[in-house]
């Protein structure tokens, strides 16, 4: 008679799929020991910063909203958040290449400062309320997207050293797969917990406890990372200068042309970006739950999205997969025009999901692609920079829209100004060779 497995067998199994997975794959196996320990805690990173992140990017705005804000000073929130980047993003990149440990600048920066901003959320209701506690949590929200800012050249520029190049599109799949699934679970809990709570402030409060907790972690797990060696570049400081950016501008089109594109889509993209959880709440009548469950399933639609488009983007290029998604989802924000009920959202955060797990993989990959290791820090601020004017401006303009025209007028200004976006990425920018890249 055949012996049973034991207990530490299927154990011994489950660790074993647990590491490949969180590597990225089977794939992994061929890569050095270090290479996969790096690709492992940098998964974990994102796994719980992603869980933070649902937290915080889906009830933030209803969070301001139970307080006592306006819309017009949740337009001015998230502008004067995307303005701190244009303040911090050139300093952040200068760091990334004067200093030898860009590790430590993110876990400073998006790992440390930022994170404690959220535990002030937590705790900012037993200190404050009202109008001055709406105008602490807009100095939060500066203060979390200028220091994870500060940190993102850095961020940027390692995760193109850690992360082998051919092996990026399947790579940020996984990654990305196990990250939606965390972010749709997360944002169930929290919406439960905010509308089971004693008050809607405690539930606001406990759950941003819980992203605080997801926020230490991830920190934990990005200050594991084994950082290549590399000798910092004293003289950077010249690069930094208006001349010498001017001049990186003129001598590199394609980065040029990308950034315009990414400005006008962001630009469009934020007209109605912050408002579409106040629309639910407000127009739909939704609850706190019903926002989160709606959220989810775009999590959900995307689980699978992200696989597929991963293994096309190492197929195809980043460039034709940024371009098929990038035509498709100027759609999404005028089908919002004709919800009339929460569940009328459910088939457009499908598509949406779909197809944003899509552009967001191969837009990133594609920024990666467009410049050289030593030149990707100051490249990845330039870059920040244009989507955070873009990002401020249409914010600022589409709470201006929404207090005078309504919400119709934001969803089809959003629309069509992405359309315009894409167009601009088509006719502008020239697609790259993934391979060639950093070899």
């Amino acid at each position: 008679m055949a012996q049973k497995p034991s207990l530490s067998f299927f154990w011994q199994r489950l660790k074993r799929g647990a590491a490949l997975v969180s590597a990225g794959g089977s794939w992994s196996v061929q890569l050095p020991g270090e290479v996969q320990r790096n690709l492992r805690w940098y998964f974990f990173d994102g796994v719980l910063a992603s869980s933070q992140e649902a937290i915080n990017l889906t009830y933030l705005t209803l969070f301001i909203l139970a307080l006592g804000a306006s819309k017009a000073q949740i337009g001015l929130m998230t502008s004067l958040a995307s303005l701190s980047a244009v303040v911090l993003l050139l300093p952040g990149a200068l760091l990334a290449e004067r200093f030898g440990q860009r590790k430590w600048i993110v876990v400073a920066g998006g790992g440390g400062v930022t994170r404690l901003a959220i535990l002030g959320l937590a705790l900012l209701p037993f200190f404050a309320k009202g109008q001055q506690a709406v105008t602490i949590v807009i100095l939060f929200k500066v203060l979390m997207d200028g220091f994870s800012n500060l940190s993102m050249p850095a961020w940027t520029a390692l995760t193109a050293e850690i992360i082998p190049i051919a092996w990026r599109g399947r790579y940020f799949g996984s990654r990305n797969m196990v990250m939606s699934i965390a972010n749709m679970l997360v944002t169930l809990i929290a919406g439960q917990v905010i509308t089971l709570a004693v008050s809607p402030i405690t539930g606001y409060q406990t759950v941003y406890a819980l992203a605080f907790a997801f926020g230490i972690g991830a920190t934990f797990c990005f200050a594991h990372l084994q950082e290549p060696p590399r000798q910092p570049d004293a003289s950077a400081t010249a690069a930094y200068t208006p001349a010498s950016l001017l001049k990186a501008l003129r001598e590199n089109a394609d980065f040029r042309n990308f950034c315009i594109s990414q400005m006008v889509w962001n630009f469009g993209l934020n007209i109605a970006g912050p408002f579409f959880a106040v629309y639910q709440v407000e127009n739909l009548h939704a609850t706190p739950a019903e926002v989160g469950i709606l959220s989810i399933i775009s999590s959900l639609a995307g689980i699978p999205a992200v696989r597929f488009f991963g293994g096309l983007n190492d197929r195809w290029g980043a460039y034709k997969v940024t371009l098929l998604t990038g035509l498709l989802i100027p759609l999404v924000p005028v089908l919002w025009i004709f919800t009339r009920v929460p569940w009328h959202v459910a088939p457009i955060n499908i598509t949406s999901g779909i197809l944003w797990a899509g552009y967001g993989l191969a837009s990133f990959n594609f920024l990666l692609s467009i410049s050289k290791a030593e030149t990707l820090p100051r490249f990845t601020a330039l870059f920040q920079i244009s989507v955070a004017v873009a990002t401020a401006a249409g914010a600022a303009l589409g709470g201006i829209i929404v207090q005078h025209l309504g919400f119709p007028a934001i969803f089809l200004t959003s629309g069509l100004l992405r359309l315009v976006g894409i167009f601009v990425f088509w006719r502008m920018v020239r697609p790259r060779n993934p391979v060639s890249v950093f070899s």
